[in-house]
């Protein structure tokens, strides 16, 4: 070291350091302060020296450049952030699922290399490739499984908060620490402006590399990054900045130190202070969001989710490691823990979707930051309009009115976990001799029941049609699994019991489509089942005991006064009642006392008119589930007398044009899917409907029928049947004809009857 007399500045004895610096702010004599501070000086008195060193001060690491560019986007304060873009660009990362399109990248690569080289035309090979490859990778992301969205929610060049904050903001300013000794670079806040604007922003930040990564602790904060936030929330609450949060992290830093420090303190806390800042919040899910560790800066007034986010509790691997004791059960844990953005949407947990383009947010960053920012502005234009209160209560009500209720539902006492579901037991199979002599021992109770007066046992009845109703089930699954059609019948049992629990109605429409697809199937293949005879026949005996129950079920004395009130009013219907009366005053002009003394004619008419009567009472006993023997005679012979073959075959043309006209309306697709949500409903409603099915039900068949009254009046079907029944009633010389029985194949457009469909297969 050099003493102070070899300095190039000599100071006096009689002037101190601090005195001389004071004189001047330029310099000393000419010299620059910056020169004083570099230099070793010492003030010389009697009989010692002072002797001073300046040392070079540690540089710190602050990223600011040499030469600021004062113009830069988002202002000159933008240069102390630490996240720069980065200087390589990162590696391409193919997902197992998107690798069969690298076949056609690779043909496009290869087209494109060859046209440099040989200097050819290759646009149209090229373009078609492209489209191809647009095309495949449209059905690939638009038919995506809840784990191919989770494992693009993870994709190592998913746009970080930071990406989308630079994007959308005109300038940001990041702050740091949480006042109480440390920053957690996991958690990111900071002032920025949209559109003139200010927010305060925060999320979590996950790294672009492994570098980044372990510097940001892989997104995973700590009570510091949280206490960060708390601290950002509160000022953001004491100036009136509305408060945007991104969420992308697995869940909160769970190791040793971070629960000493009070992990689940901290994200307590700012669950409870979210509820009470004056402020709008607005929460994005960029990535994943897991557990606390997510939810601690997302208790908002609106949660919105890119296209292909998750928020979830658990892991989809946790949650298989818990339940199947696996992690390779994780697409299934994934999909039973409805984690997707449409799913929690459907499930009011979020508010809305915010699209993502073709191949997920890392295929186009800033076009997905621009959706980001429409969506936060058009939320923020909704939230700023409200009241302090009614911003709270909205808060509170959005968490309050999560989740889902049900009532009346037996719990079972002891629910077991984990535990082979018990399978039902296997009916054995009725030989059918056997089962065919109970069934005619119980006819035979019902005729002597009948016959005696006496009510017949419900019991027994009941019982046999249970009986009948299994074997037949029975019957049917055998079919199934003789036809291979068992394992897709047990799929769509499944997908209808997800169905009864979705309001989509795309999804009823689809799976209703697939049943009738398996139905006919099943149907066209059904007589050539091993079983087809047993199967029938059996159906047939249920028809018959059904049939005698009904007909037990009428008591003797109701259904005598039933018929009686049936043929007063037959006997009282005017075209009757004036043929009978027509007879009786030509009988009494002839003054002949006894039929032998009649003539052929008179006898003639009274025949004819006492076989109409007969074939009227027959029908009305047909309505009261009565078998007549002779009506079919009854019937030809009054079939036998209508004289021209030409009116038979014109009967014939109308009653095709008639099955013709309701084939088509019934096969038209509007109405098709009518008929088809009548059969889900059935299905729904099972044995015992509840009201709301019943009137779905009755809407539903009013509408059937109000179609086909109305395509029948298009037809004018009408108008040829009674043109075609006076031509009937002119050639048999009698003005009621076959207009009784052949109204009978014409229904009345009026009162329309469609009988609802018959269900073979479900």
């Amino acid at each position: 070291m050099a003493s102070m007399s070899h300095s190039p500045v000599a100071l006096s004895g009689s002037s101190t350091a601090s005195d001389l610096l004071r004189s001047s702010s330029s310099g000393l004599s000419g010299v620059p302060l910056k020169t004083l501070g570099r230099a070793r000086f010492g003030a010389r008195r009697k009989d010692f020296t002072v002797s001073a060193k300046i040392g070079k001060a540690k540089k710190h690491d602050y990223p600011w450049p040499a030469d600021p560019d004062p113009n830069v986007k988002g202002g000159i304060l933008t240069h102390l952030s630490y996240f720069k873009p980065l200087k390589d660009k990162p590696k391409q990362v193919t997902l197992d699922f998107e690798k069969p399109l690298l076949g056609l990248q690779k043909k496009i690569v290869d087209v494109q290399r060859m046209a440099n080289e040989t200097g050819l035309d290759f646009s149209d090979q090229i373009i078609s490739l492209e489209n191809k490859y647009q095309q495949a990778l449209k059905d690939l992301y638009t038919h995506l499984t809840p784990i191919q969205r989770v494992n693009i929610a993870r994709h190592p060049n998913r746009p970080t908060f930071l990406d989308h904050v630079f994007n959308i903001t005109d300038k940001f300013v990041e702050l740091h620490g949480d006042r109480a000794g440390y920053n957690d670079p996991a958690v990111v806040t900071g002032i920025g402006t949209i559109d003139g604007r200010r927010y305060m922003f925060m999320g979590h930040q996950k790294g672009r590399n492994t570098k980044e990564n372990v510097q940001r602790n892989f997104g995973m904060p700590t009570p510091h990054g949280y206490r960060k936030a708390l601290r950002m929330m509160r000022y953001a609450d004491h100036h009136g900045f509305p408060i945007i949060t991104f969420i992308d992290t697995p869940g909160a830093y769970a190791d040793l130190k971070s629960e000493e420090l009070g992990q689940g303190e901290a994200i307590a806390h700012n669950l409870r202070t979210m509820f009470g800042l004056k402020v709008p919040i607005v929460s994005i899910v960029i990535g994943e969001g897991g557990s606390g560790g997510a939810l601690a800066i997302g208790c908002a007034n609106k949660l919105l989710m890119l296209e292909n986010a998750v928020f979830y509790v658990a892991s989809p691997e946790a949650c298989a490691a818990i339940l199947w004791k696996t992690a390779s059960a994780a697409p299934k844990a994934a999909e039973k823990l409805r984690i997707t953005a449409g799913e929690l949407c459907r499930l009011q947990v979020a508010d809305g979707i915010i699209p993502e383009p073709l191949g997920g947010a890392h295929a186009d960053p800033t076009w997905t930051s621009q959706q980001i920012k429409i969506a936060v502005v058009d939320a923020m234009d909704e939230l700023t309009k409200m009241e302090t209160q009614e911003l709270l209560k909205h808060r509170m009500l959005k968490f309050r009115n999560i989740g889902g209720f049900q009532e009346g539902i037996p719990v079972d006492s002891e629910r077991k976990v984990n535990m082979k579901k018990r399978e039902e037991p296997i009916v054995d199979k009725t030989p059918a001799v056997e089962l065919e002599d109970e069934v005619e021992k119980l006819r035979q109770q019902i005729f002597n029941a009948n016959k005696s007066d006496t009510e017949l046992s419900e019991s027994g009845l009941n019982e046999m049609i249970e009986k009948l109703q299994n074997e037949i089930e029975h019957e049917y699954f055998e079919a199934l699994q003789t036809m291979g059609l068992k394992d897709r019948f047990v799929m769509l049992q499944e997908e209808f019991a997800k169905a009864r629990t979705s309001q989509d109605e795309l999804l009823h429409a689809a799976l209703a489509d697939k049943i009738a697809k398996l139905k006919d199937e099943f149907n066209q293949g059904l007589p050539e089942a091993p079983n087809y005879p047993s199967l029938m026949n059996k159906r047939e005996m249920l028809y018959e005991i059904i049939k005698a129950k009904i007909i037990s079920e009428k008591n003797t004395a109701t259904l005598k006064q039933e018929i009686n009130k049936r043929f007063k009013e037959v006997m009282g219907r005017p075209d009757l009642k004036e043929k009978i009366d027509a007879l009786k005053a030509e009988m009494e002009t002839s003054e002949i006392s006894t039929i032998e003394g009649l003539d052929d004619e008179l006898k003639e008419k009274i025949l004819k008119v006492k076989q109409e009567i007969e074939f009227e009472m027959a029908e009305v006993l047909k309505s009261l589930g009565l078998d007549v023997a002779g009506v079919g005679s009854i019937a030809m012979d009054l079939i036998q007398e209508t004289p021209a073959p030409d009116v038979m075959s014109k009967i014939a043309e109308l009653n095709e044009e008639i099955n013709r006209g309701i084939e088509d309306v019934v096969r038209s697709s509007d109405l098709k899917n009518k008929i088809e949500l009548v059969r889900l409903e059935l299905i729904k409603a099972g044995q015992t409907p509840d009201l709301e099915s019943i009137d779905k039900i009755k809407a539903l068949d009013q509408e059937i029928r109000q179609t086909i009254a109305e395509a029948m009046n298009s037809l004018e079907l009408l108008e040829k049947f009674e043109k075609l029944n006076a031509e009937i009633a002119e050639s048999a010389g009698s003005s009621g004809g076959l207009n009784e029985n052949f109204s009978q194949e014409i229904p009345k457009v009026n009162s329309f009857e469609c009988a609802r469909p018959e269900t073979e297969l479900i």
